[in-house]
């Protein structure tokens, strides 16, 4: 008897058929642990948000919340988090008001070297036709700042109109055709950001569609909105992809 063989009588008295792993078996009906990939997890980007409860959260919970800024009110990205810049149009829109594009400009001016994960090139909200005019117009002057470029699709849009140049997908729209239409935009895309996000549903709906990350701006404007975010990134929620 060889020597493993007779470990294994010692430690298997009865002689019961013991299962082995080979870490280094790689046959299609073997487990390989080595090459399981953990899932990556949803990024929510409560925009707007940099008082106190939101930096206390951001510190509890590295790696699974960014900062949305936004034009239309210019903070400075803080050292160490991540971030991503809107371009004010949606705001615009809601208020009323011409939007101007000096504001993106000049935000990028001051702060493009600190590496946003990506931008939003100006849009149109609800108007497929006027967002890929704008894509056309700003696209070639924002990527001269060196940034990834998003593009917000909006209501009527297919992955048909998508340019190479775009590397994240922002899922815009009337609230009832992004819904009805998410999982189109992660089935054919590896990175979609989805707007407006600000329930404890809707996230959940977000990250079951294959979402990278969304955002909201209602997280920190009442306990119970802050109280479901904290319960959401202290659960094993994972992006349903792999990597």
């Amino acid at each position: 008897m060889v020597e493993s063989e007779k470990t294994l009588k010692e430690t298997n008295p009865r002689n019961v058929s013991l299962p082995m792993f080979n870490i280094d078996d790689t046959k299609p009906n073997n487990t390989n642990f080595a090459n399981f990939q953990p899932l990556p997890k949803m990024i929510v980007m409560p925009s707007n948000n940099t008082g106190f409860d939101a930096g206390f959260m951001f510190a509890k919970h590295a790696g699974r919340l960014a900062h949305l800024h936004n034009v239309d009110r210019i903070s400075e990205p803080k050292l160490g988090i991540p971030w991503a810049l809107d371009n004010g149009v949606f705001g615009s829109w809601k208020s009323g008001s011409e939007w101007n594009e000096d504001a993106l400009y000049q935000f990028l001016d001051e702060y493009a070297s600190w590496k946003p994960s990506w931008v939003v090139v100006p849009d149109s909200v609800g108007n497929r036709d006027e967002t890929l005019r704008m894509w056309d117009k700003h696209a070639p002057a924002l990527q001269a700042f060196g940034v990834p470029l998003a593009m917000a699709v909006q209501d009527g849009m297919t992955p048909d109109d998508v340019p190479k140049e775009c590397a994240v997908v922002f899922v815009g729209g009337n609230t009832s055709w992004k819904w009805r239409n998410l999982k189109m935009w992660t089935e054919n895309f590896h990175r979609v950001h989805v707007g407006r996000v600000n329930t404890i549903n809707l996230l959940l709906q977000a990250e079951n569609a294959g979402a990278e990350s969304c955002d909201g701006t209602g997280w920190f404007r009442s306990p119970k909105r802050t109280a479901e975010l904290e319960s959401y990134l202290s659960h094993n929620h994972n992006h349903p992809k792999l990597l």
